[in-house]
């Protein structure tokens, strides 16, 4: 089997394909996993790439996320979501906002009120353009009566080089999934202010649970080419959920923060169209730009 992957190496979403190609092999479902990282416009060159090359084939794997789904609403390229066939959601997780140890801000509300009185001299540090980090970013300044046009927004493509933005006083707060800044989280050297779920996750509180009425969830799933044959798909499917039983993906969850969120067949198809179109209403209503 082939995997695609649109995003550069020790990112979440390679870590999930990754993940996913060696619980294949050890629950005996492929003999090997070749990878391919295609990085390029937040996954859209990756997804471009996939689908000239590997529509039509049968052991060809592409992963995506709602970060993907931004990426395509921001530079609404020819080539999107409906040309793959989605196989599985595999994992969500939540963004969370930190700031550094020595932040004079205590609480997400602080932050709130500094993006209400000075958004332009309150960046937060975010991961992929038109992602979660993004989109939650975008919904804290709109939380905050912010315009929309005066936020400030850093994306950084490596984790390390958005902690160390944080860390370094170059933006007020920094928006990603929790293991991104989990070491630092643990060592006192950053600060969690709330998480993007609905209730509290990672001993985190929610914005929600603080007065903020937000929450967005990141999900990472697996698709394949428009051009396989449904009899094929229906195989991937089953592969792939039988993966999931394999010891070394459950302790990956667990590592990285992830909660498992399996969906196939008709609900995730309704799930992803859904989301493509909540996702192009809020870049508009955000006016995020690429």
């Amino acid at each position: 089997l082939r995997i695609v992957i649109p995003a550069v190496s020790r990112t979440a979403l390679d870590e999930a394909g990754r993940a996913l190609g060696d619980a294949l092999v050890g629950q005996g479902l492929s003999d090997e996993i070749e990878y391919e990282n295609k990085e390029g416009g937040s996954g859209t060159g990756g997804l471009a790439w996939y689908v000239q090359k590997y529509s039509a084939d049968p052991n060809a794997f592409f992963m995506g996320d709602s970060n993907l789904v931004g990426a395509l609403a921001l530079q609404k390229p020819a080539v999107d979501l409906s040309k793959v066939k989605p196989v599985a959601r595999l994992i969500s997780d939540y963004p969370v906002v930190v700031v550094a140890a020595a932040s004079p801000i205590k609480t997400i509300n602080e932050l709130v009120e500094r993006l209400r009185s000075n958004a332009r001299q309150t960046p937060m540090a975010i991961g992929a353009v038109g992602g979660a980090d993004h989109m939650f970013a975008g919904l804290l300044a709109k939380a905050a009566g912010a315009r929309p046009e005066d936020a400030v927004y850093l994306p950084f493509a490596r984790n390390f080089e958005l902690v160390d933005a944080v860390m370094g006083g170059k933006t007020a707060a920094g928006v990603s999934s929790y293991s991104t800044f989990a070491a630092e989280l643990a060592g006192g050297k950053l600060r969690a202010l709330g998480v993007s779920s609905k209730k509290a996750a990672y001993g985190v509180k929610s914005v929600r649970e603080q007065g903020l009425d937000v929450d967005l969830t990141n999900w990472r799933a697996v698709f394949t080419g428009a051009g396989v044959p449904a009899a094929r798909q229906a195989e991937m499917v089953e592969a792939v959920k039988a993966s999931l039983a394999y010891e070394l993906w459950k302790k990956t969850l667990k590592q990285s923060y992830w909660e498992q969120s399996w969906m196939s067949g008709a609900d995730l198809g309704n799930f992803i169209d859904f989301d493509v179109k909540t996702t192009q209403l809020m870049v508009q209503l955000l006016k995020l730009k690429a």
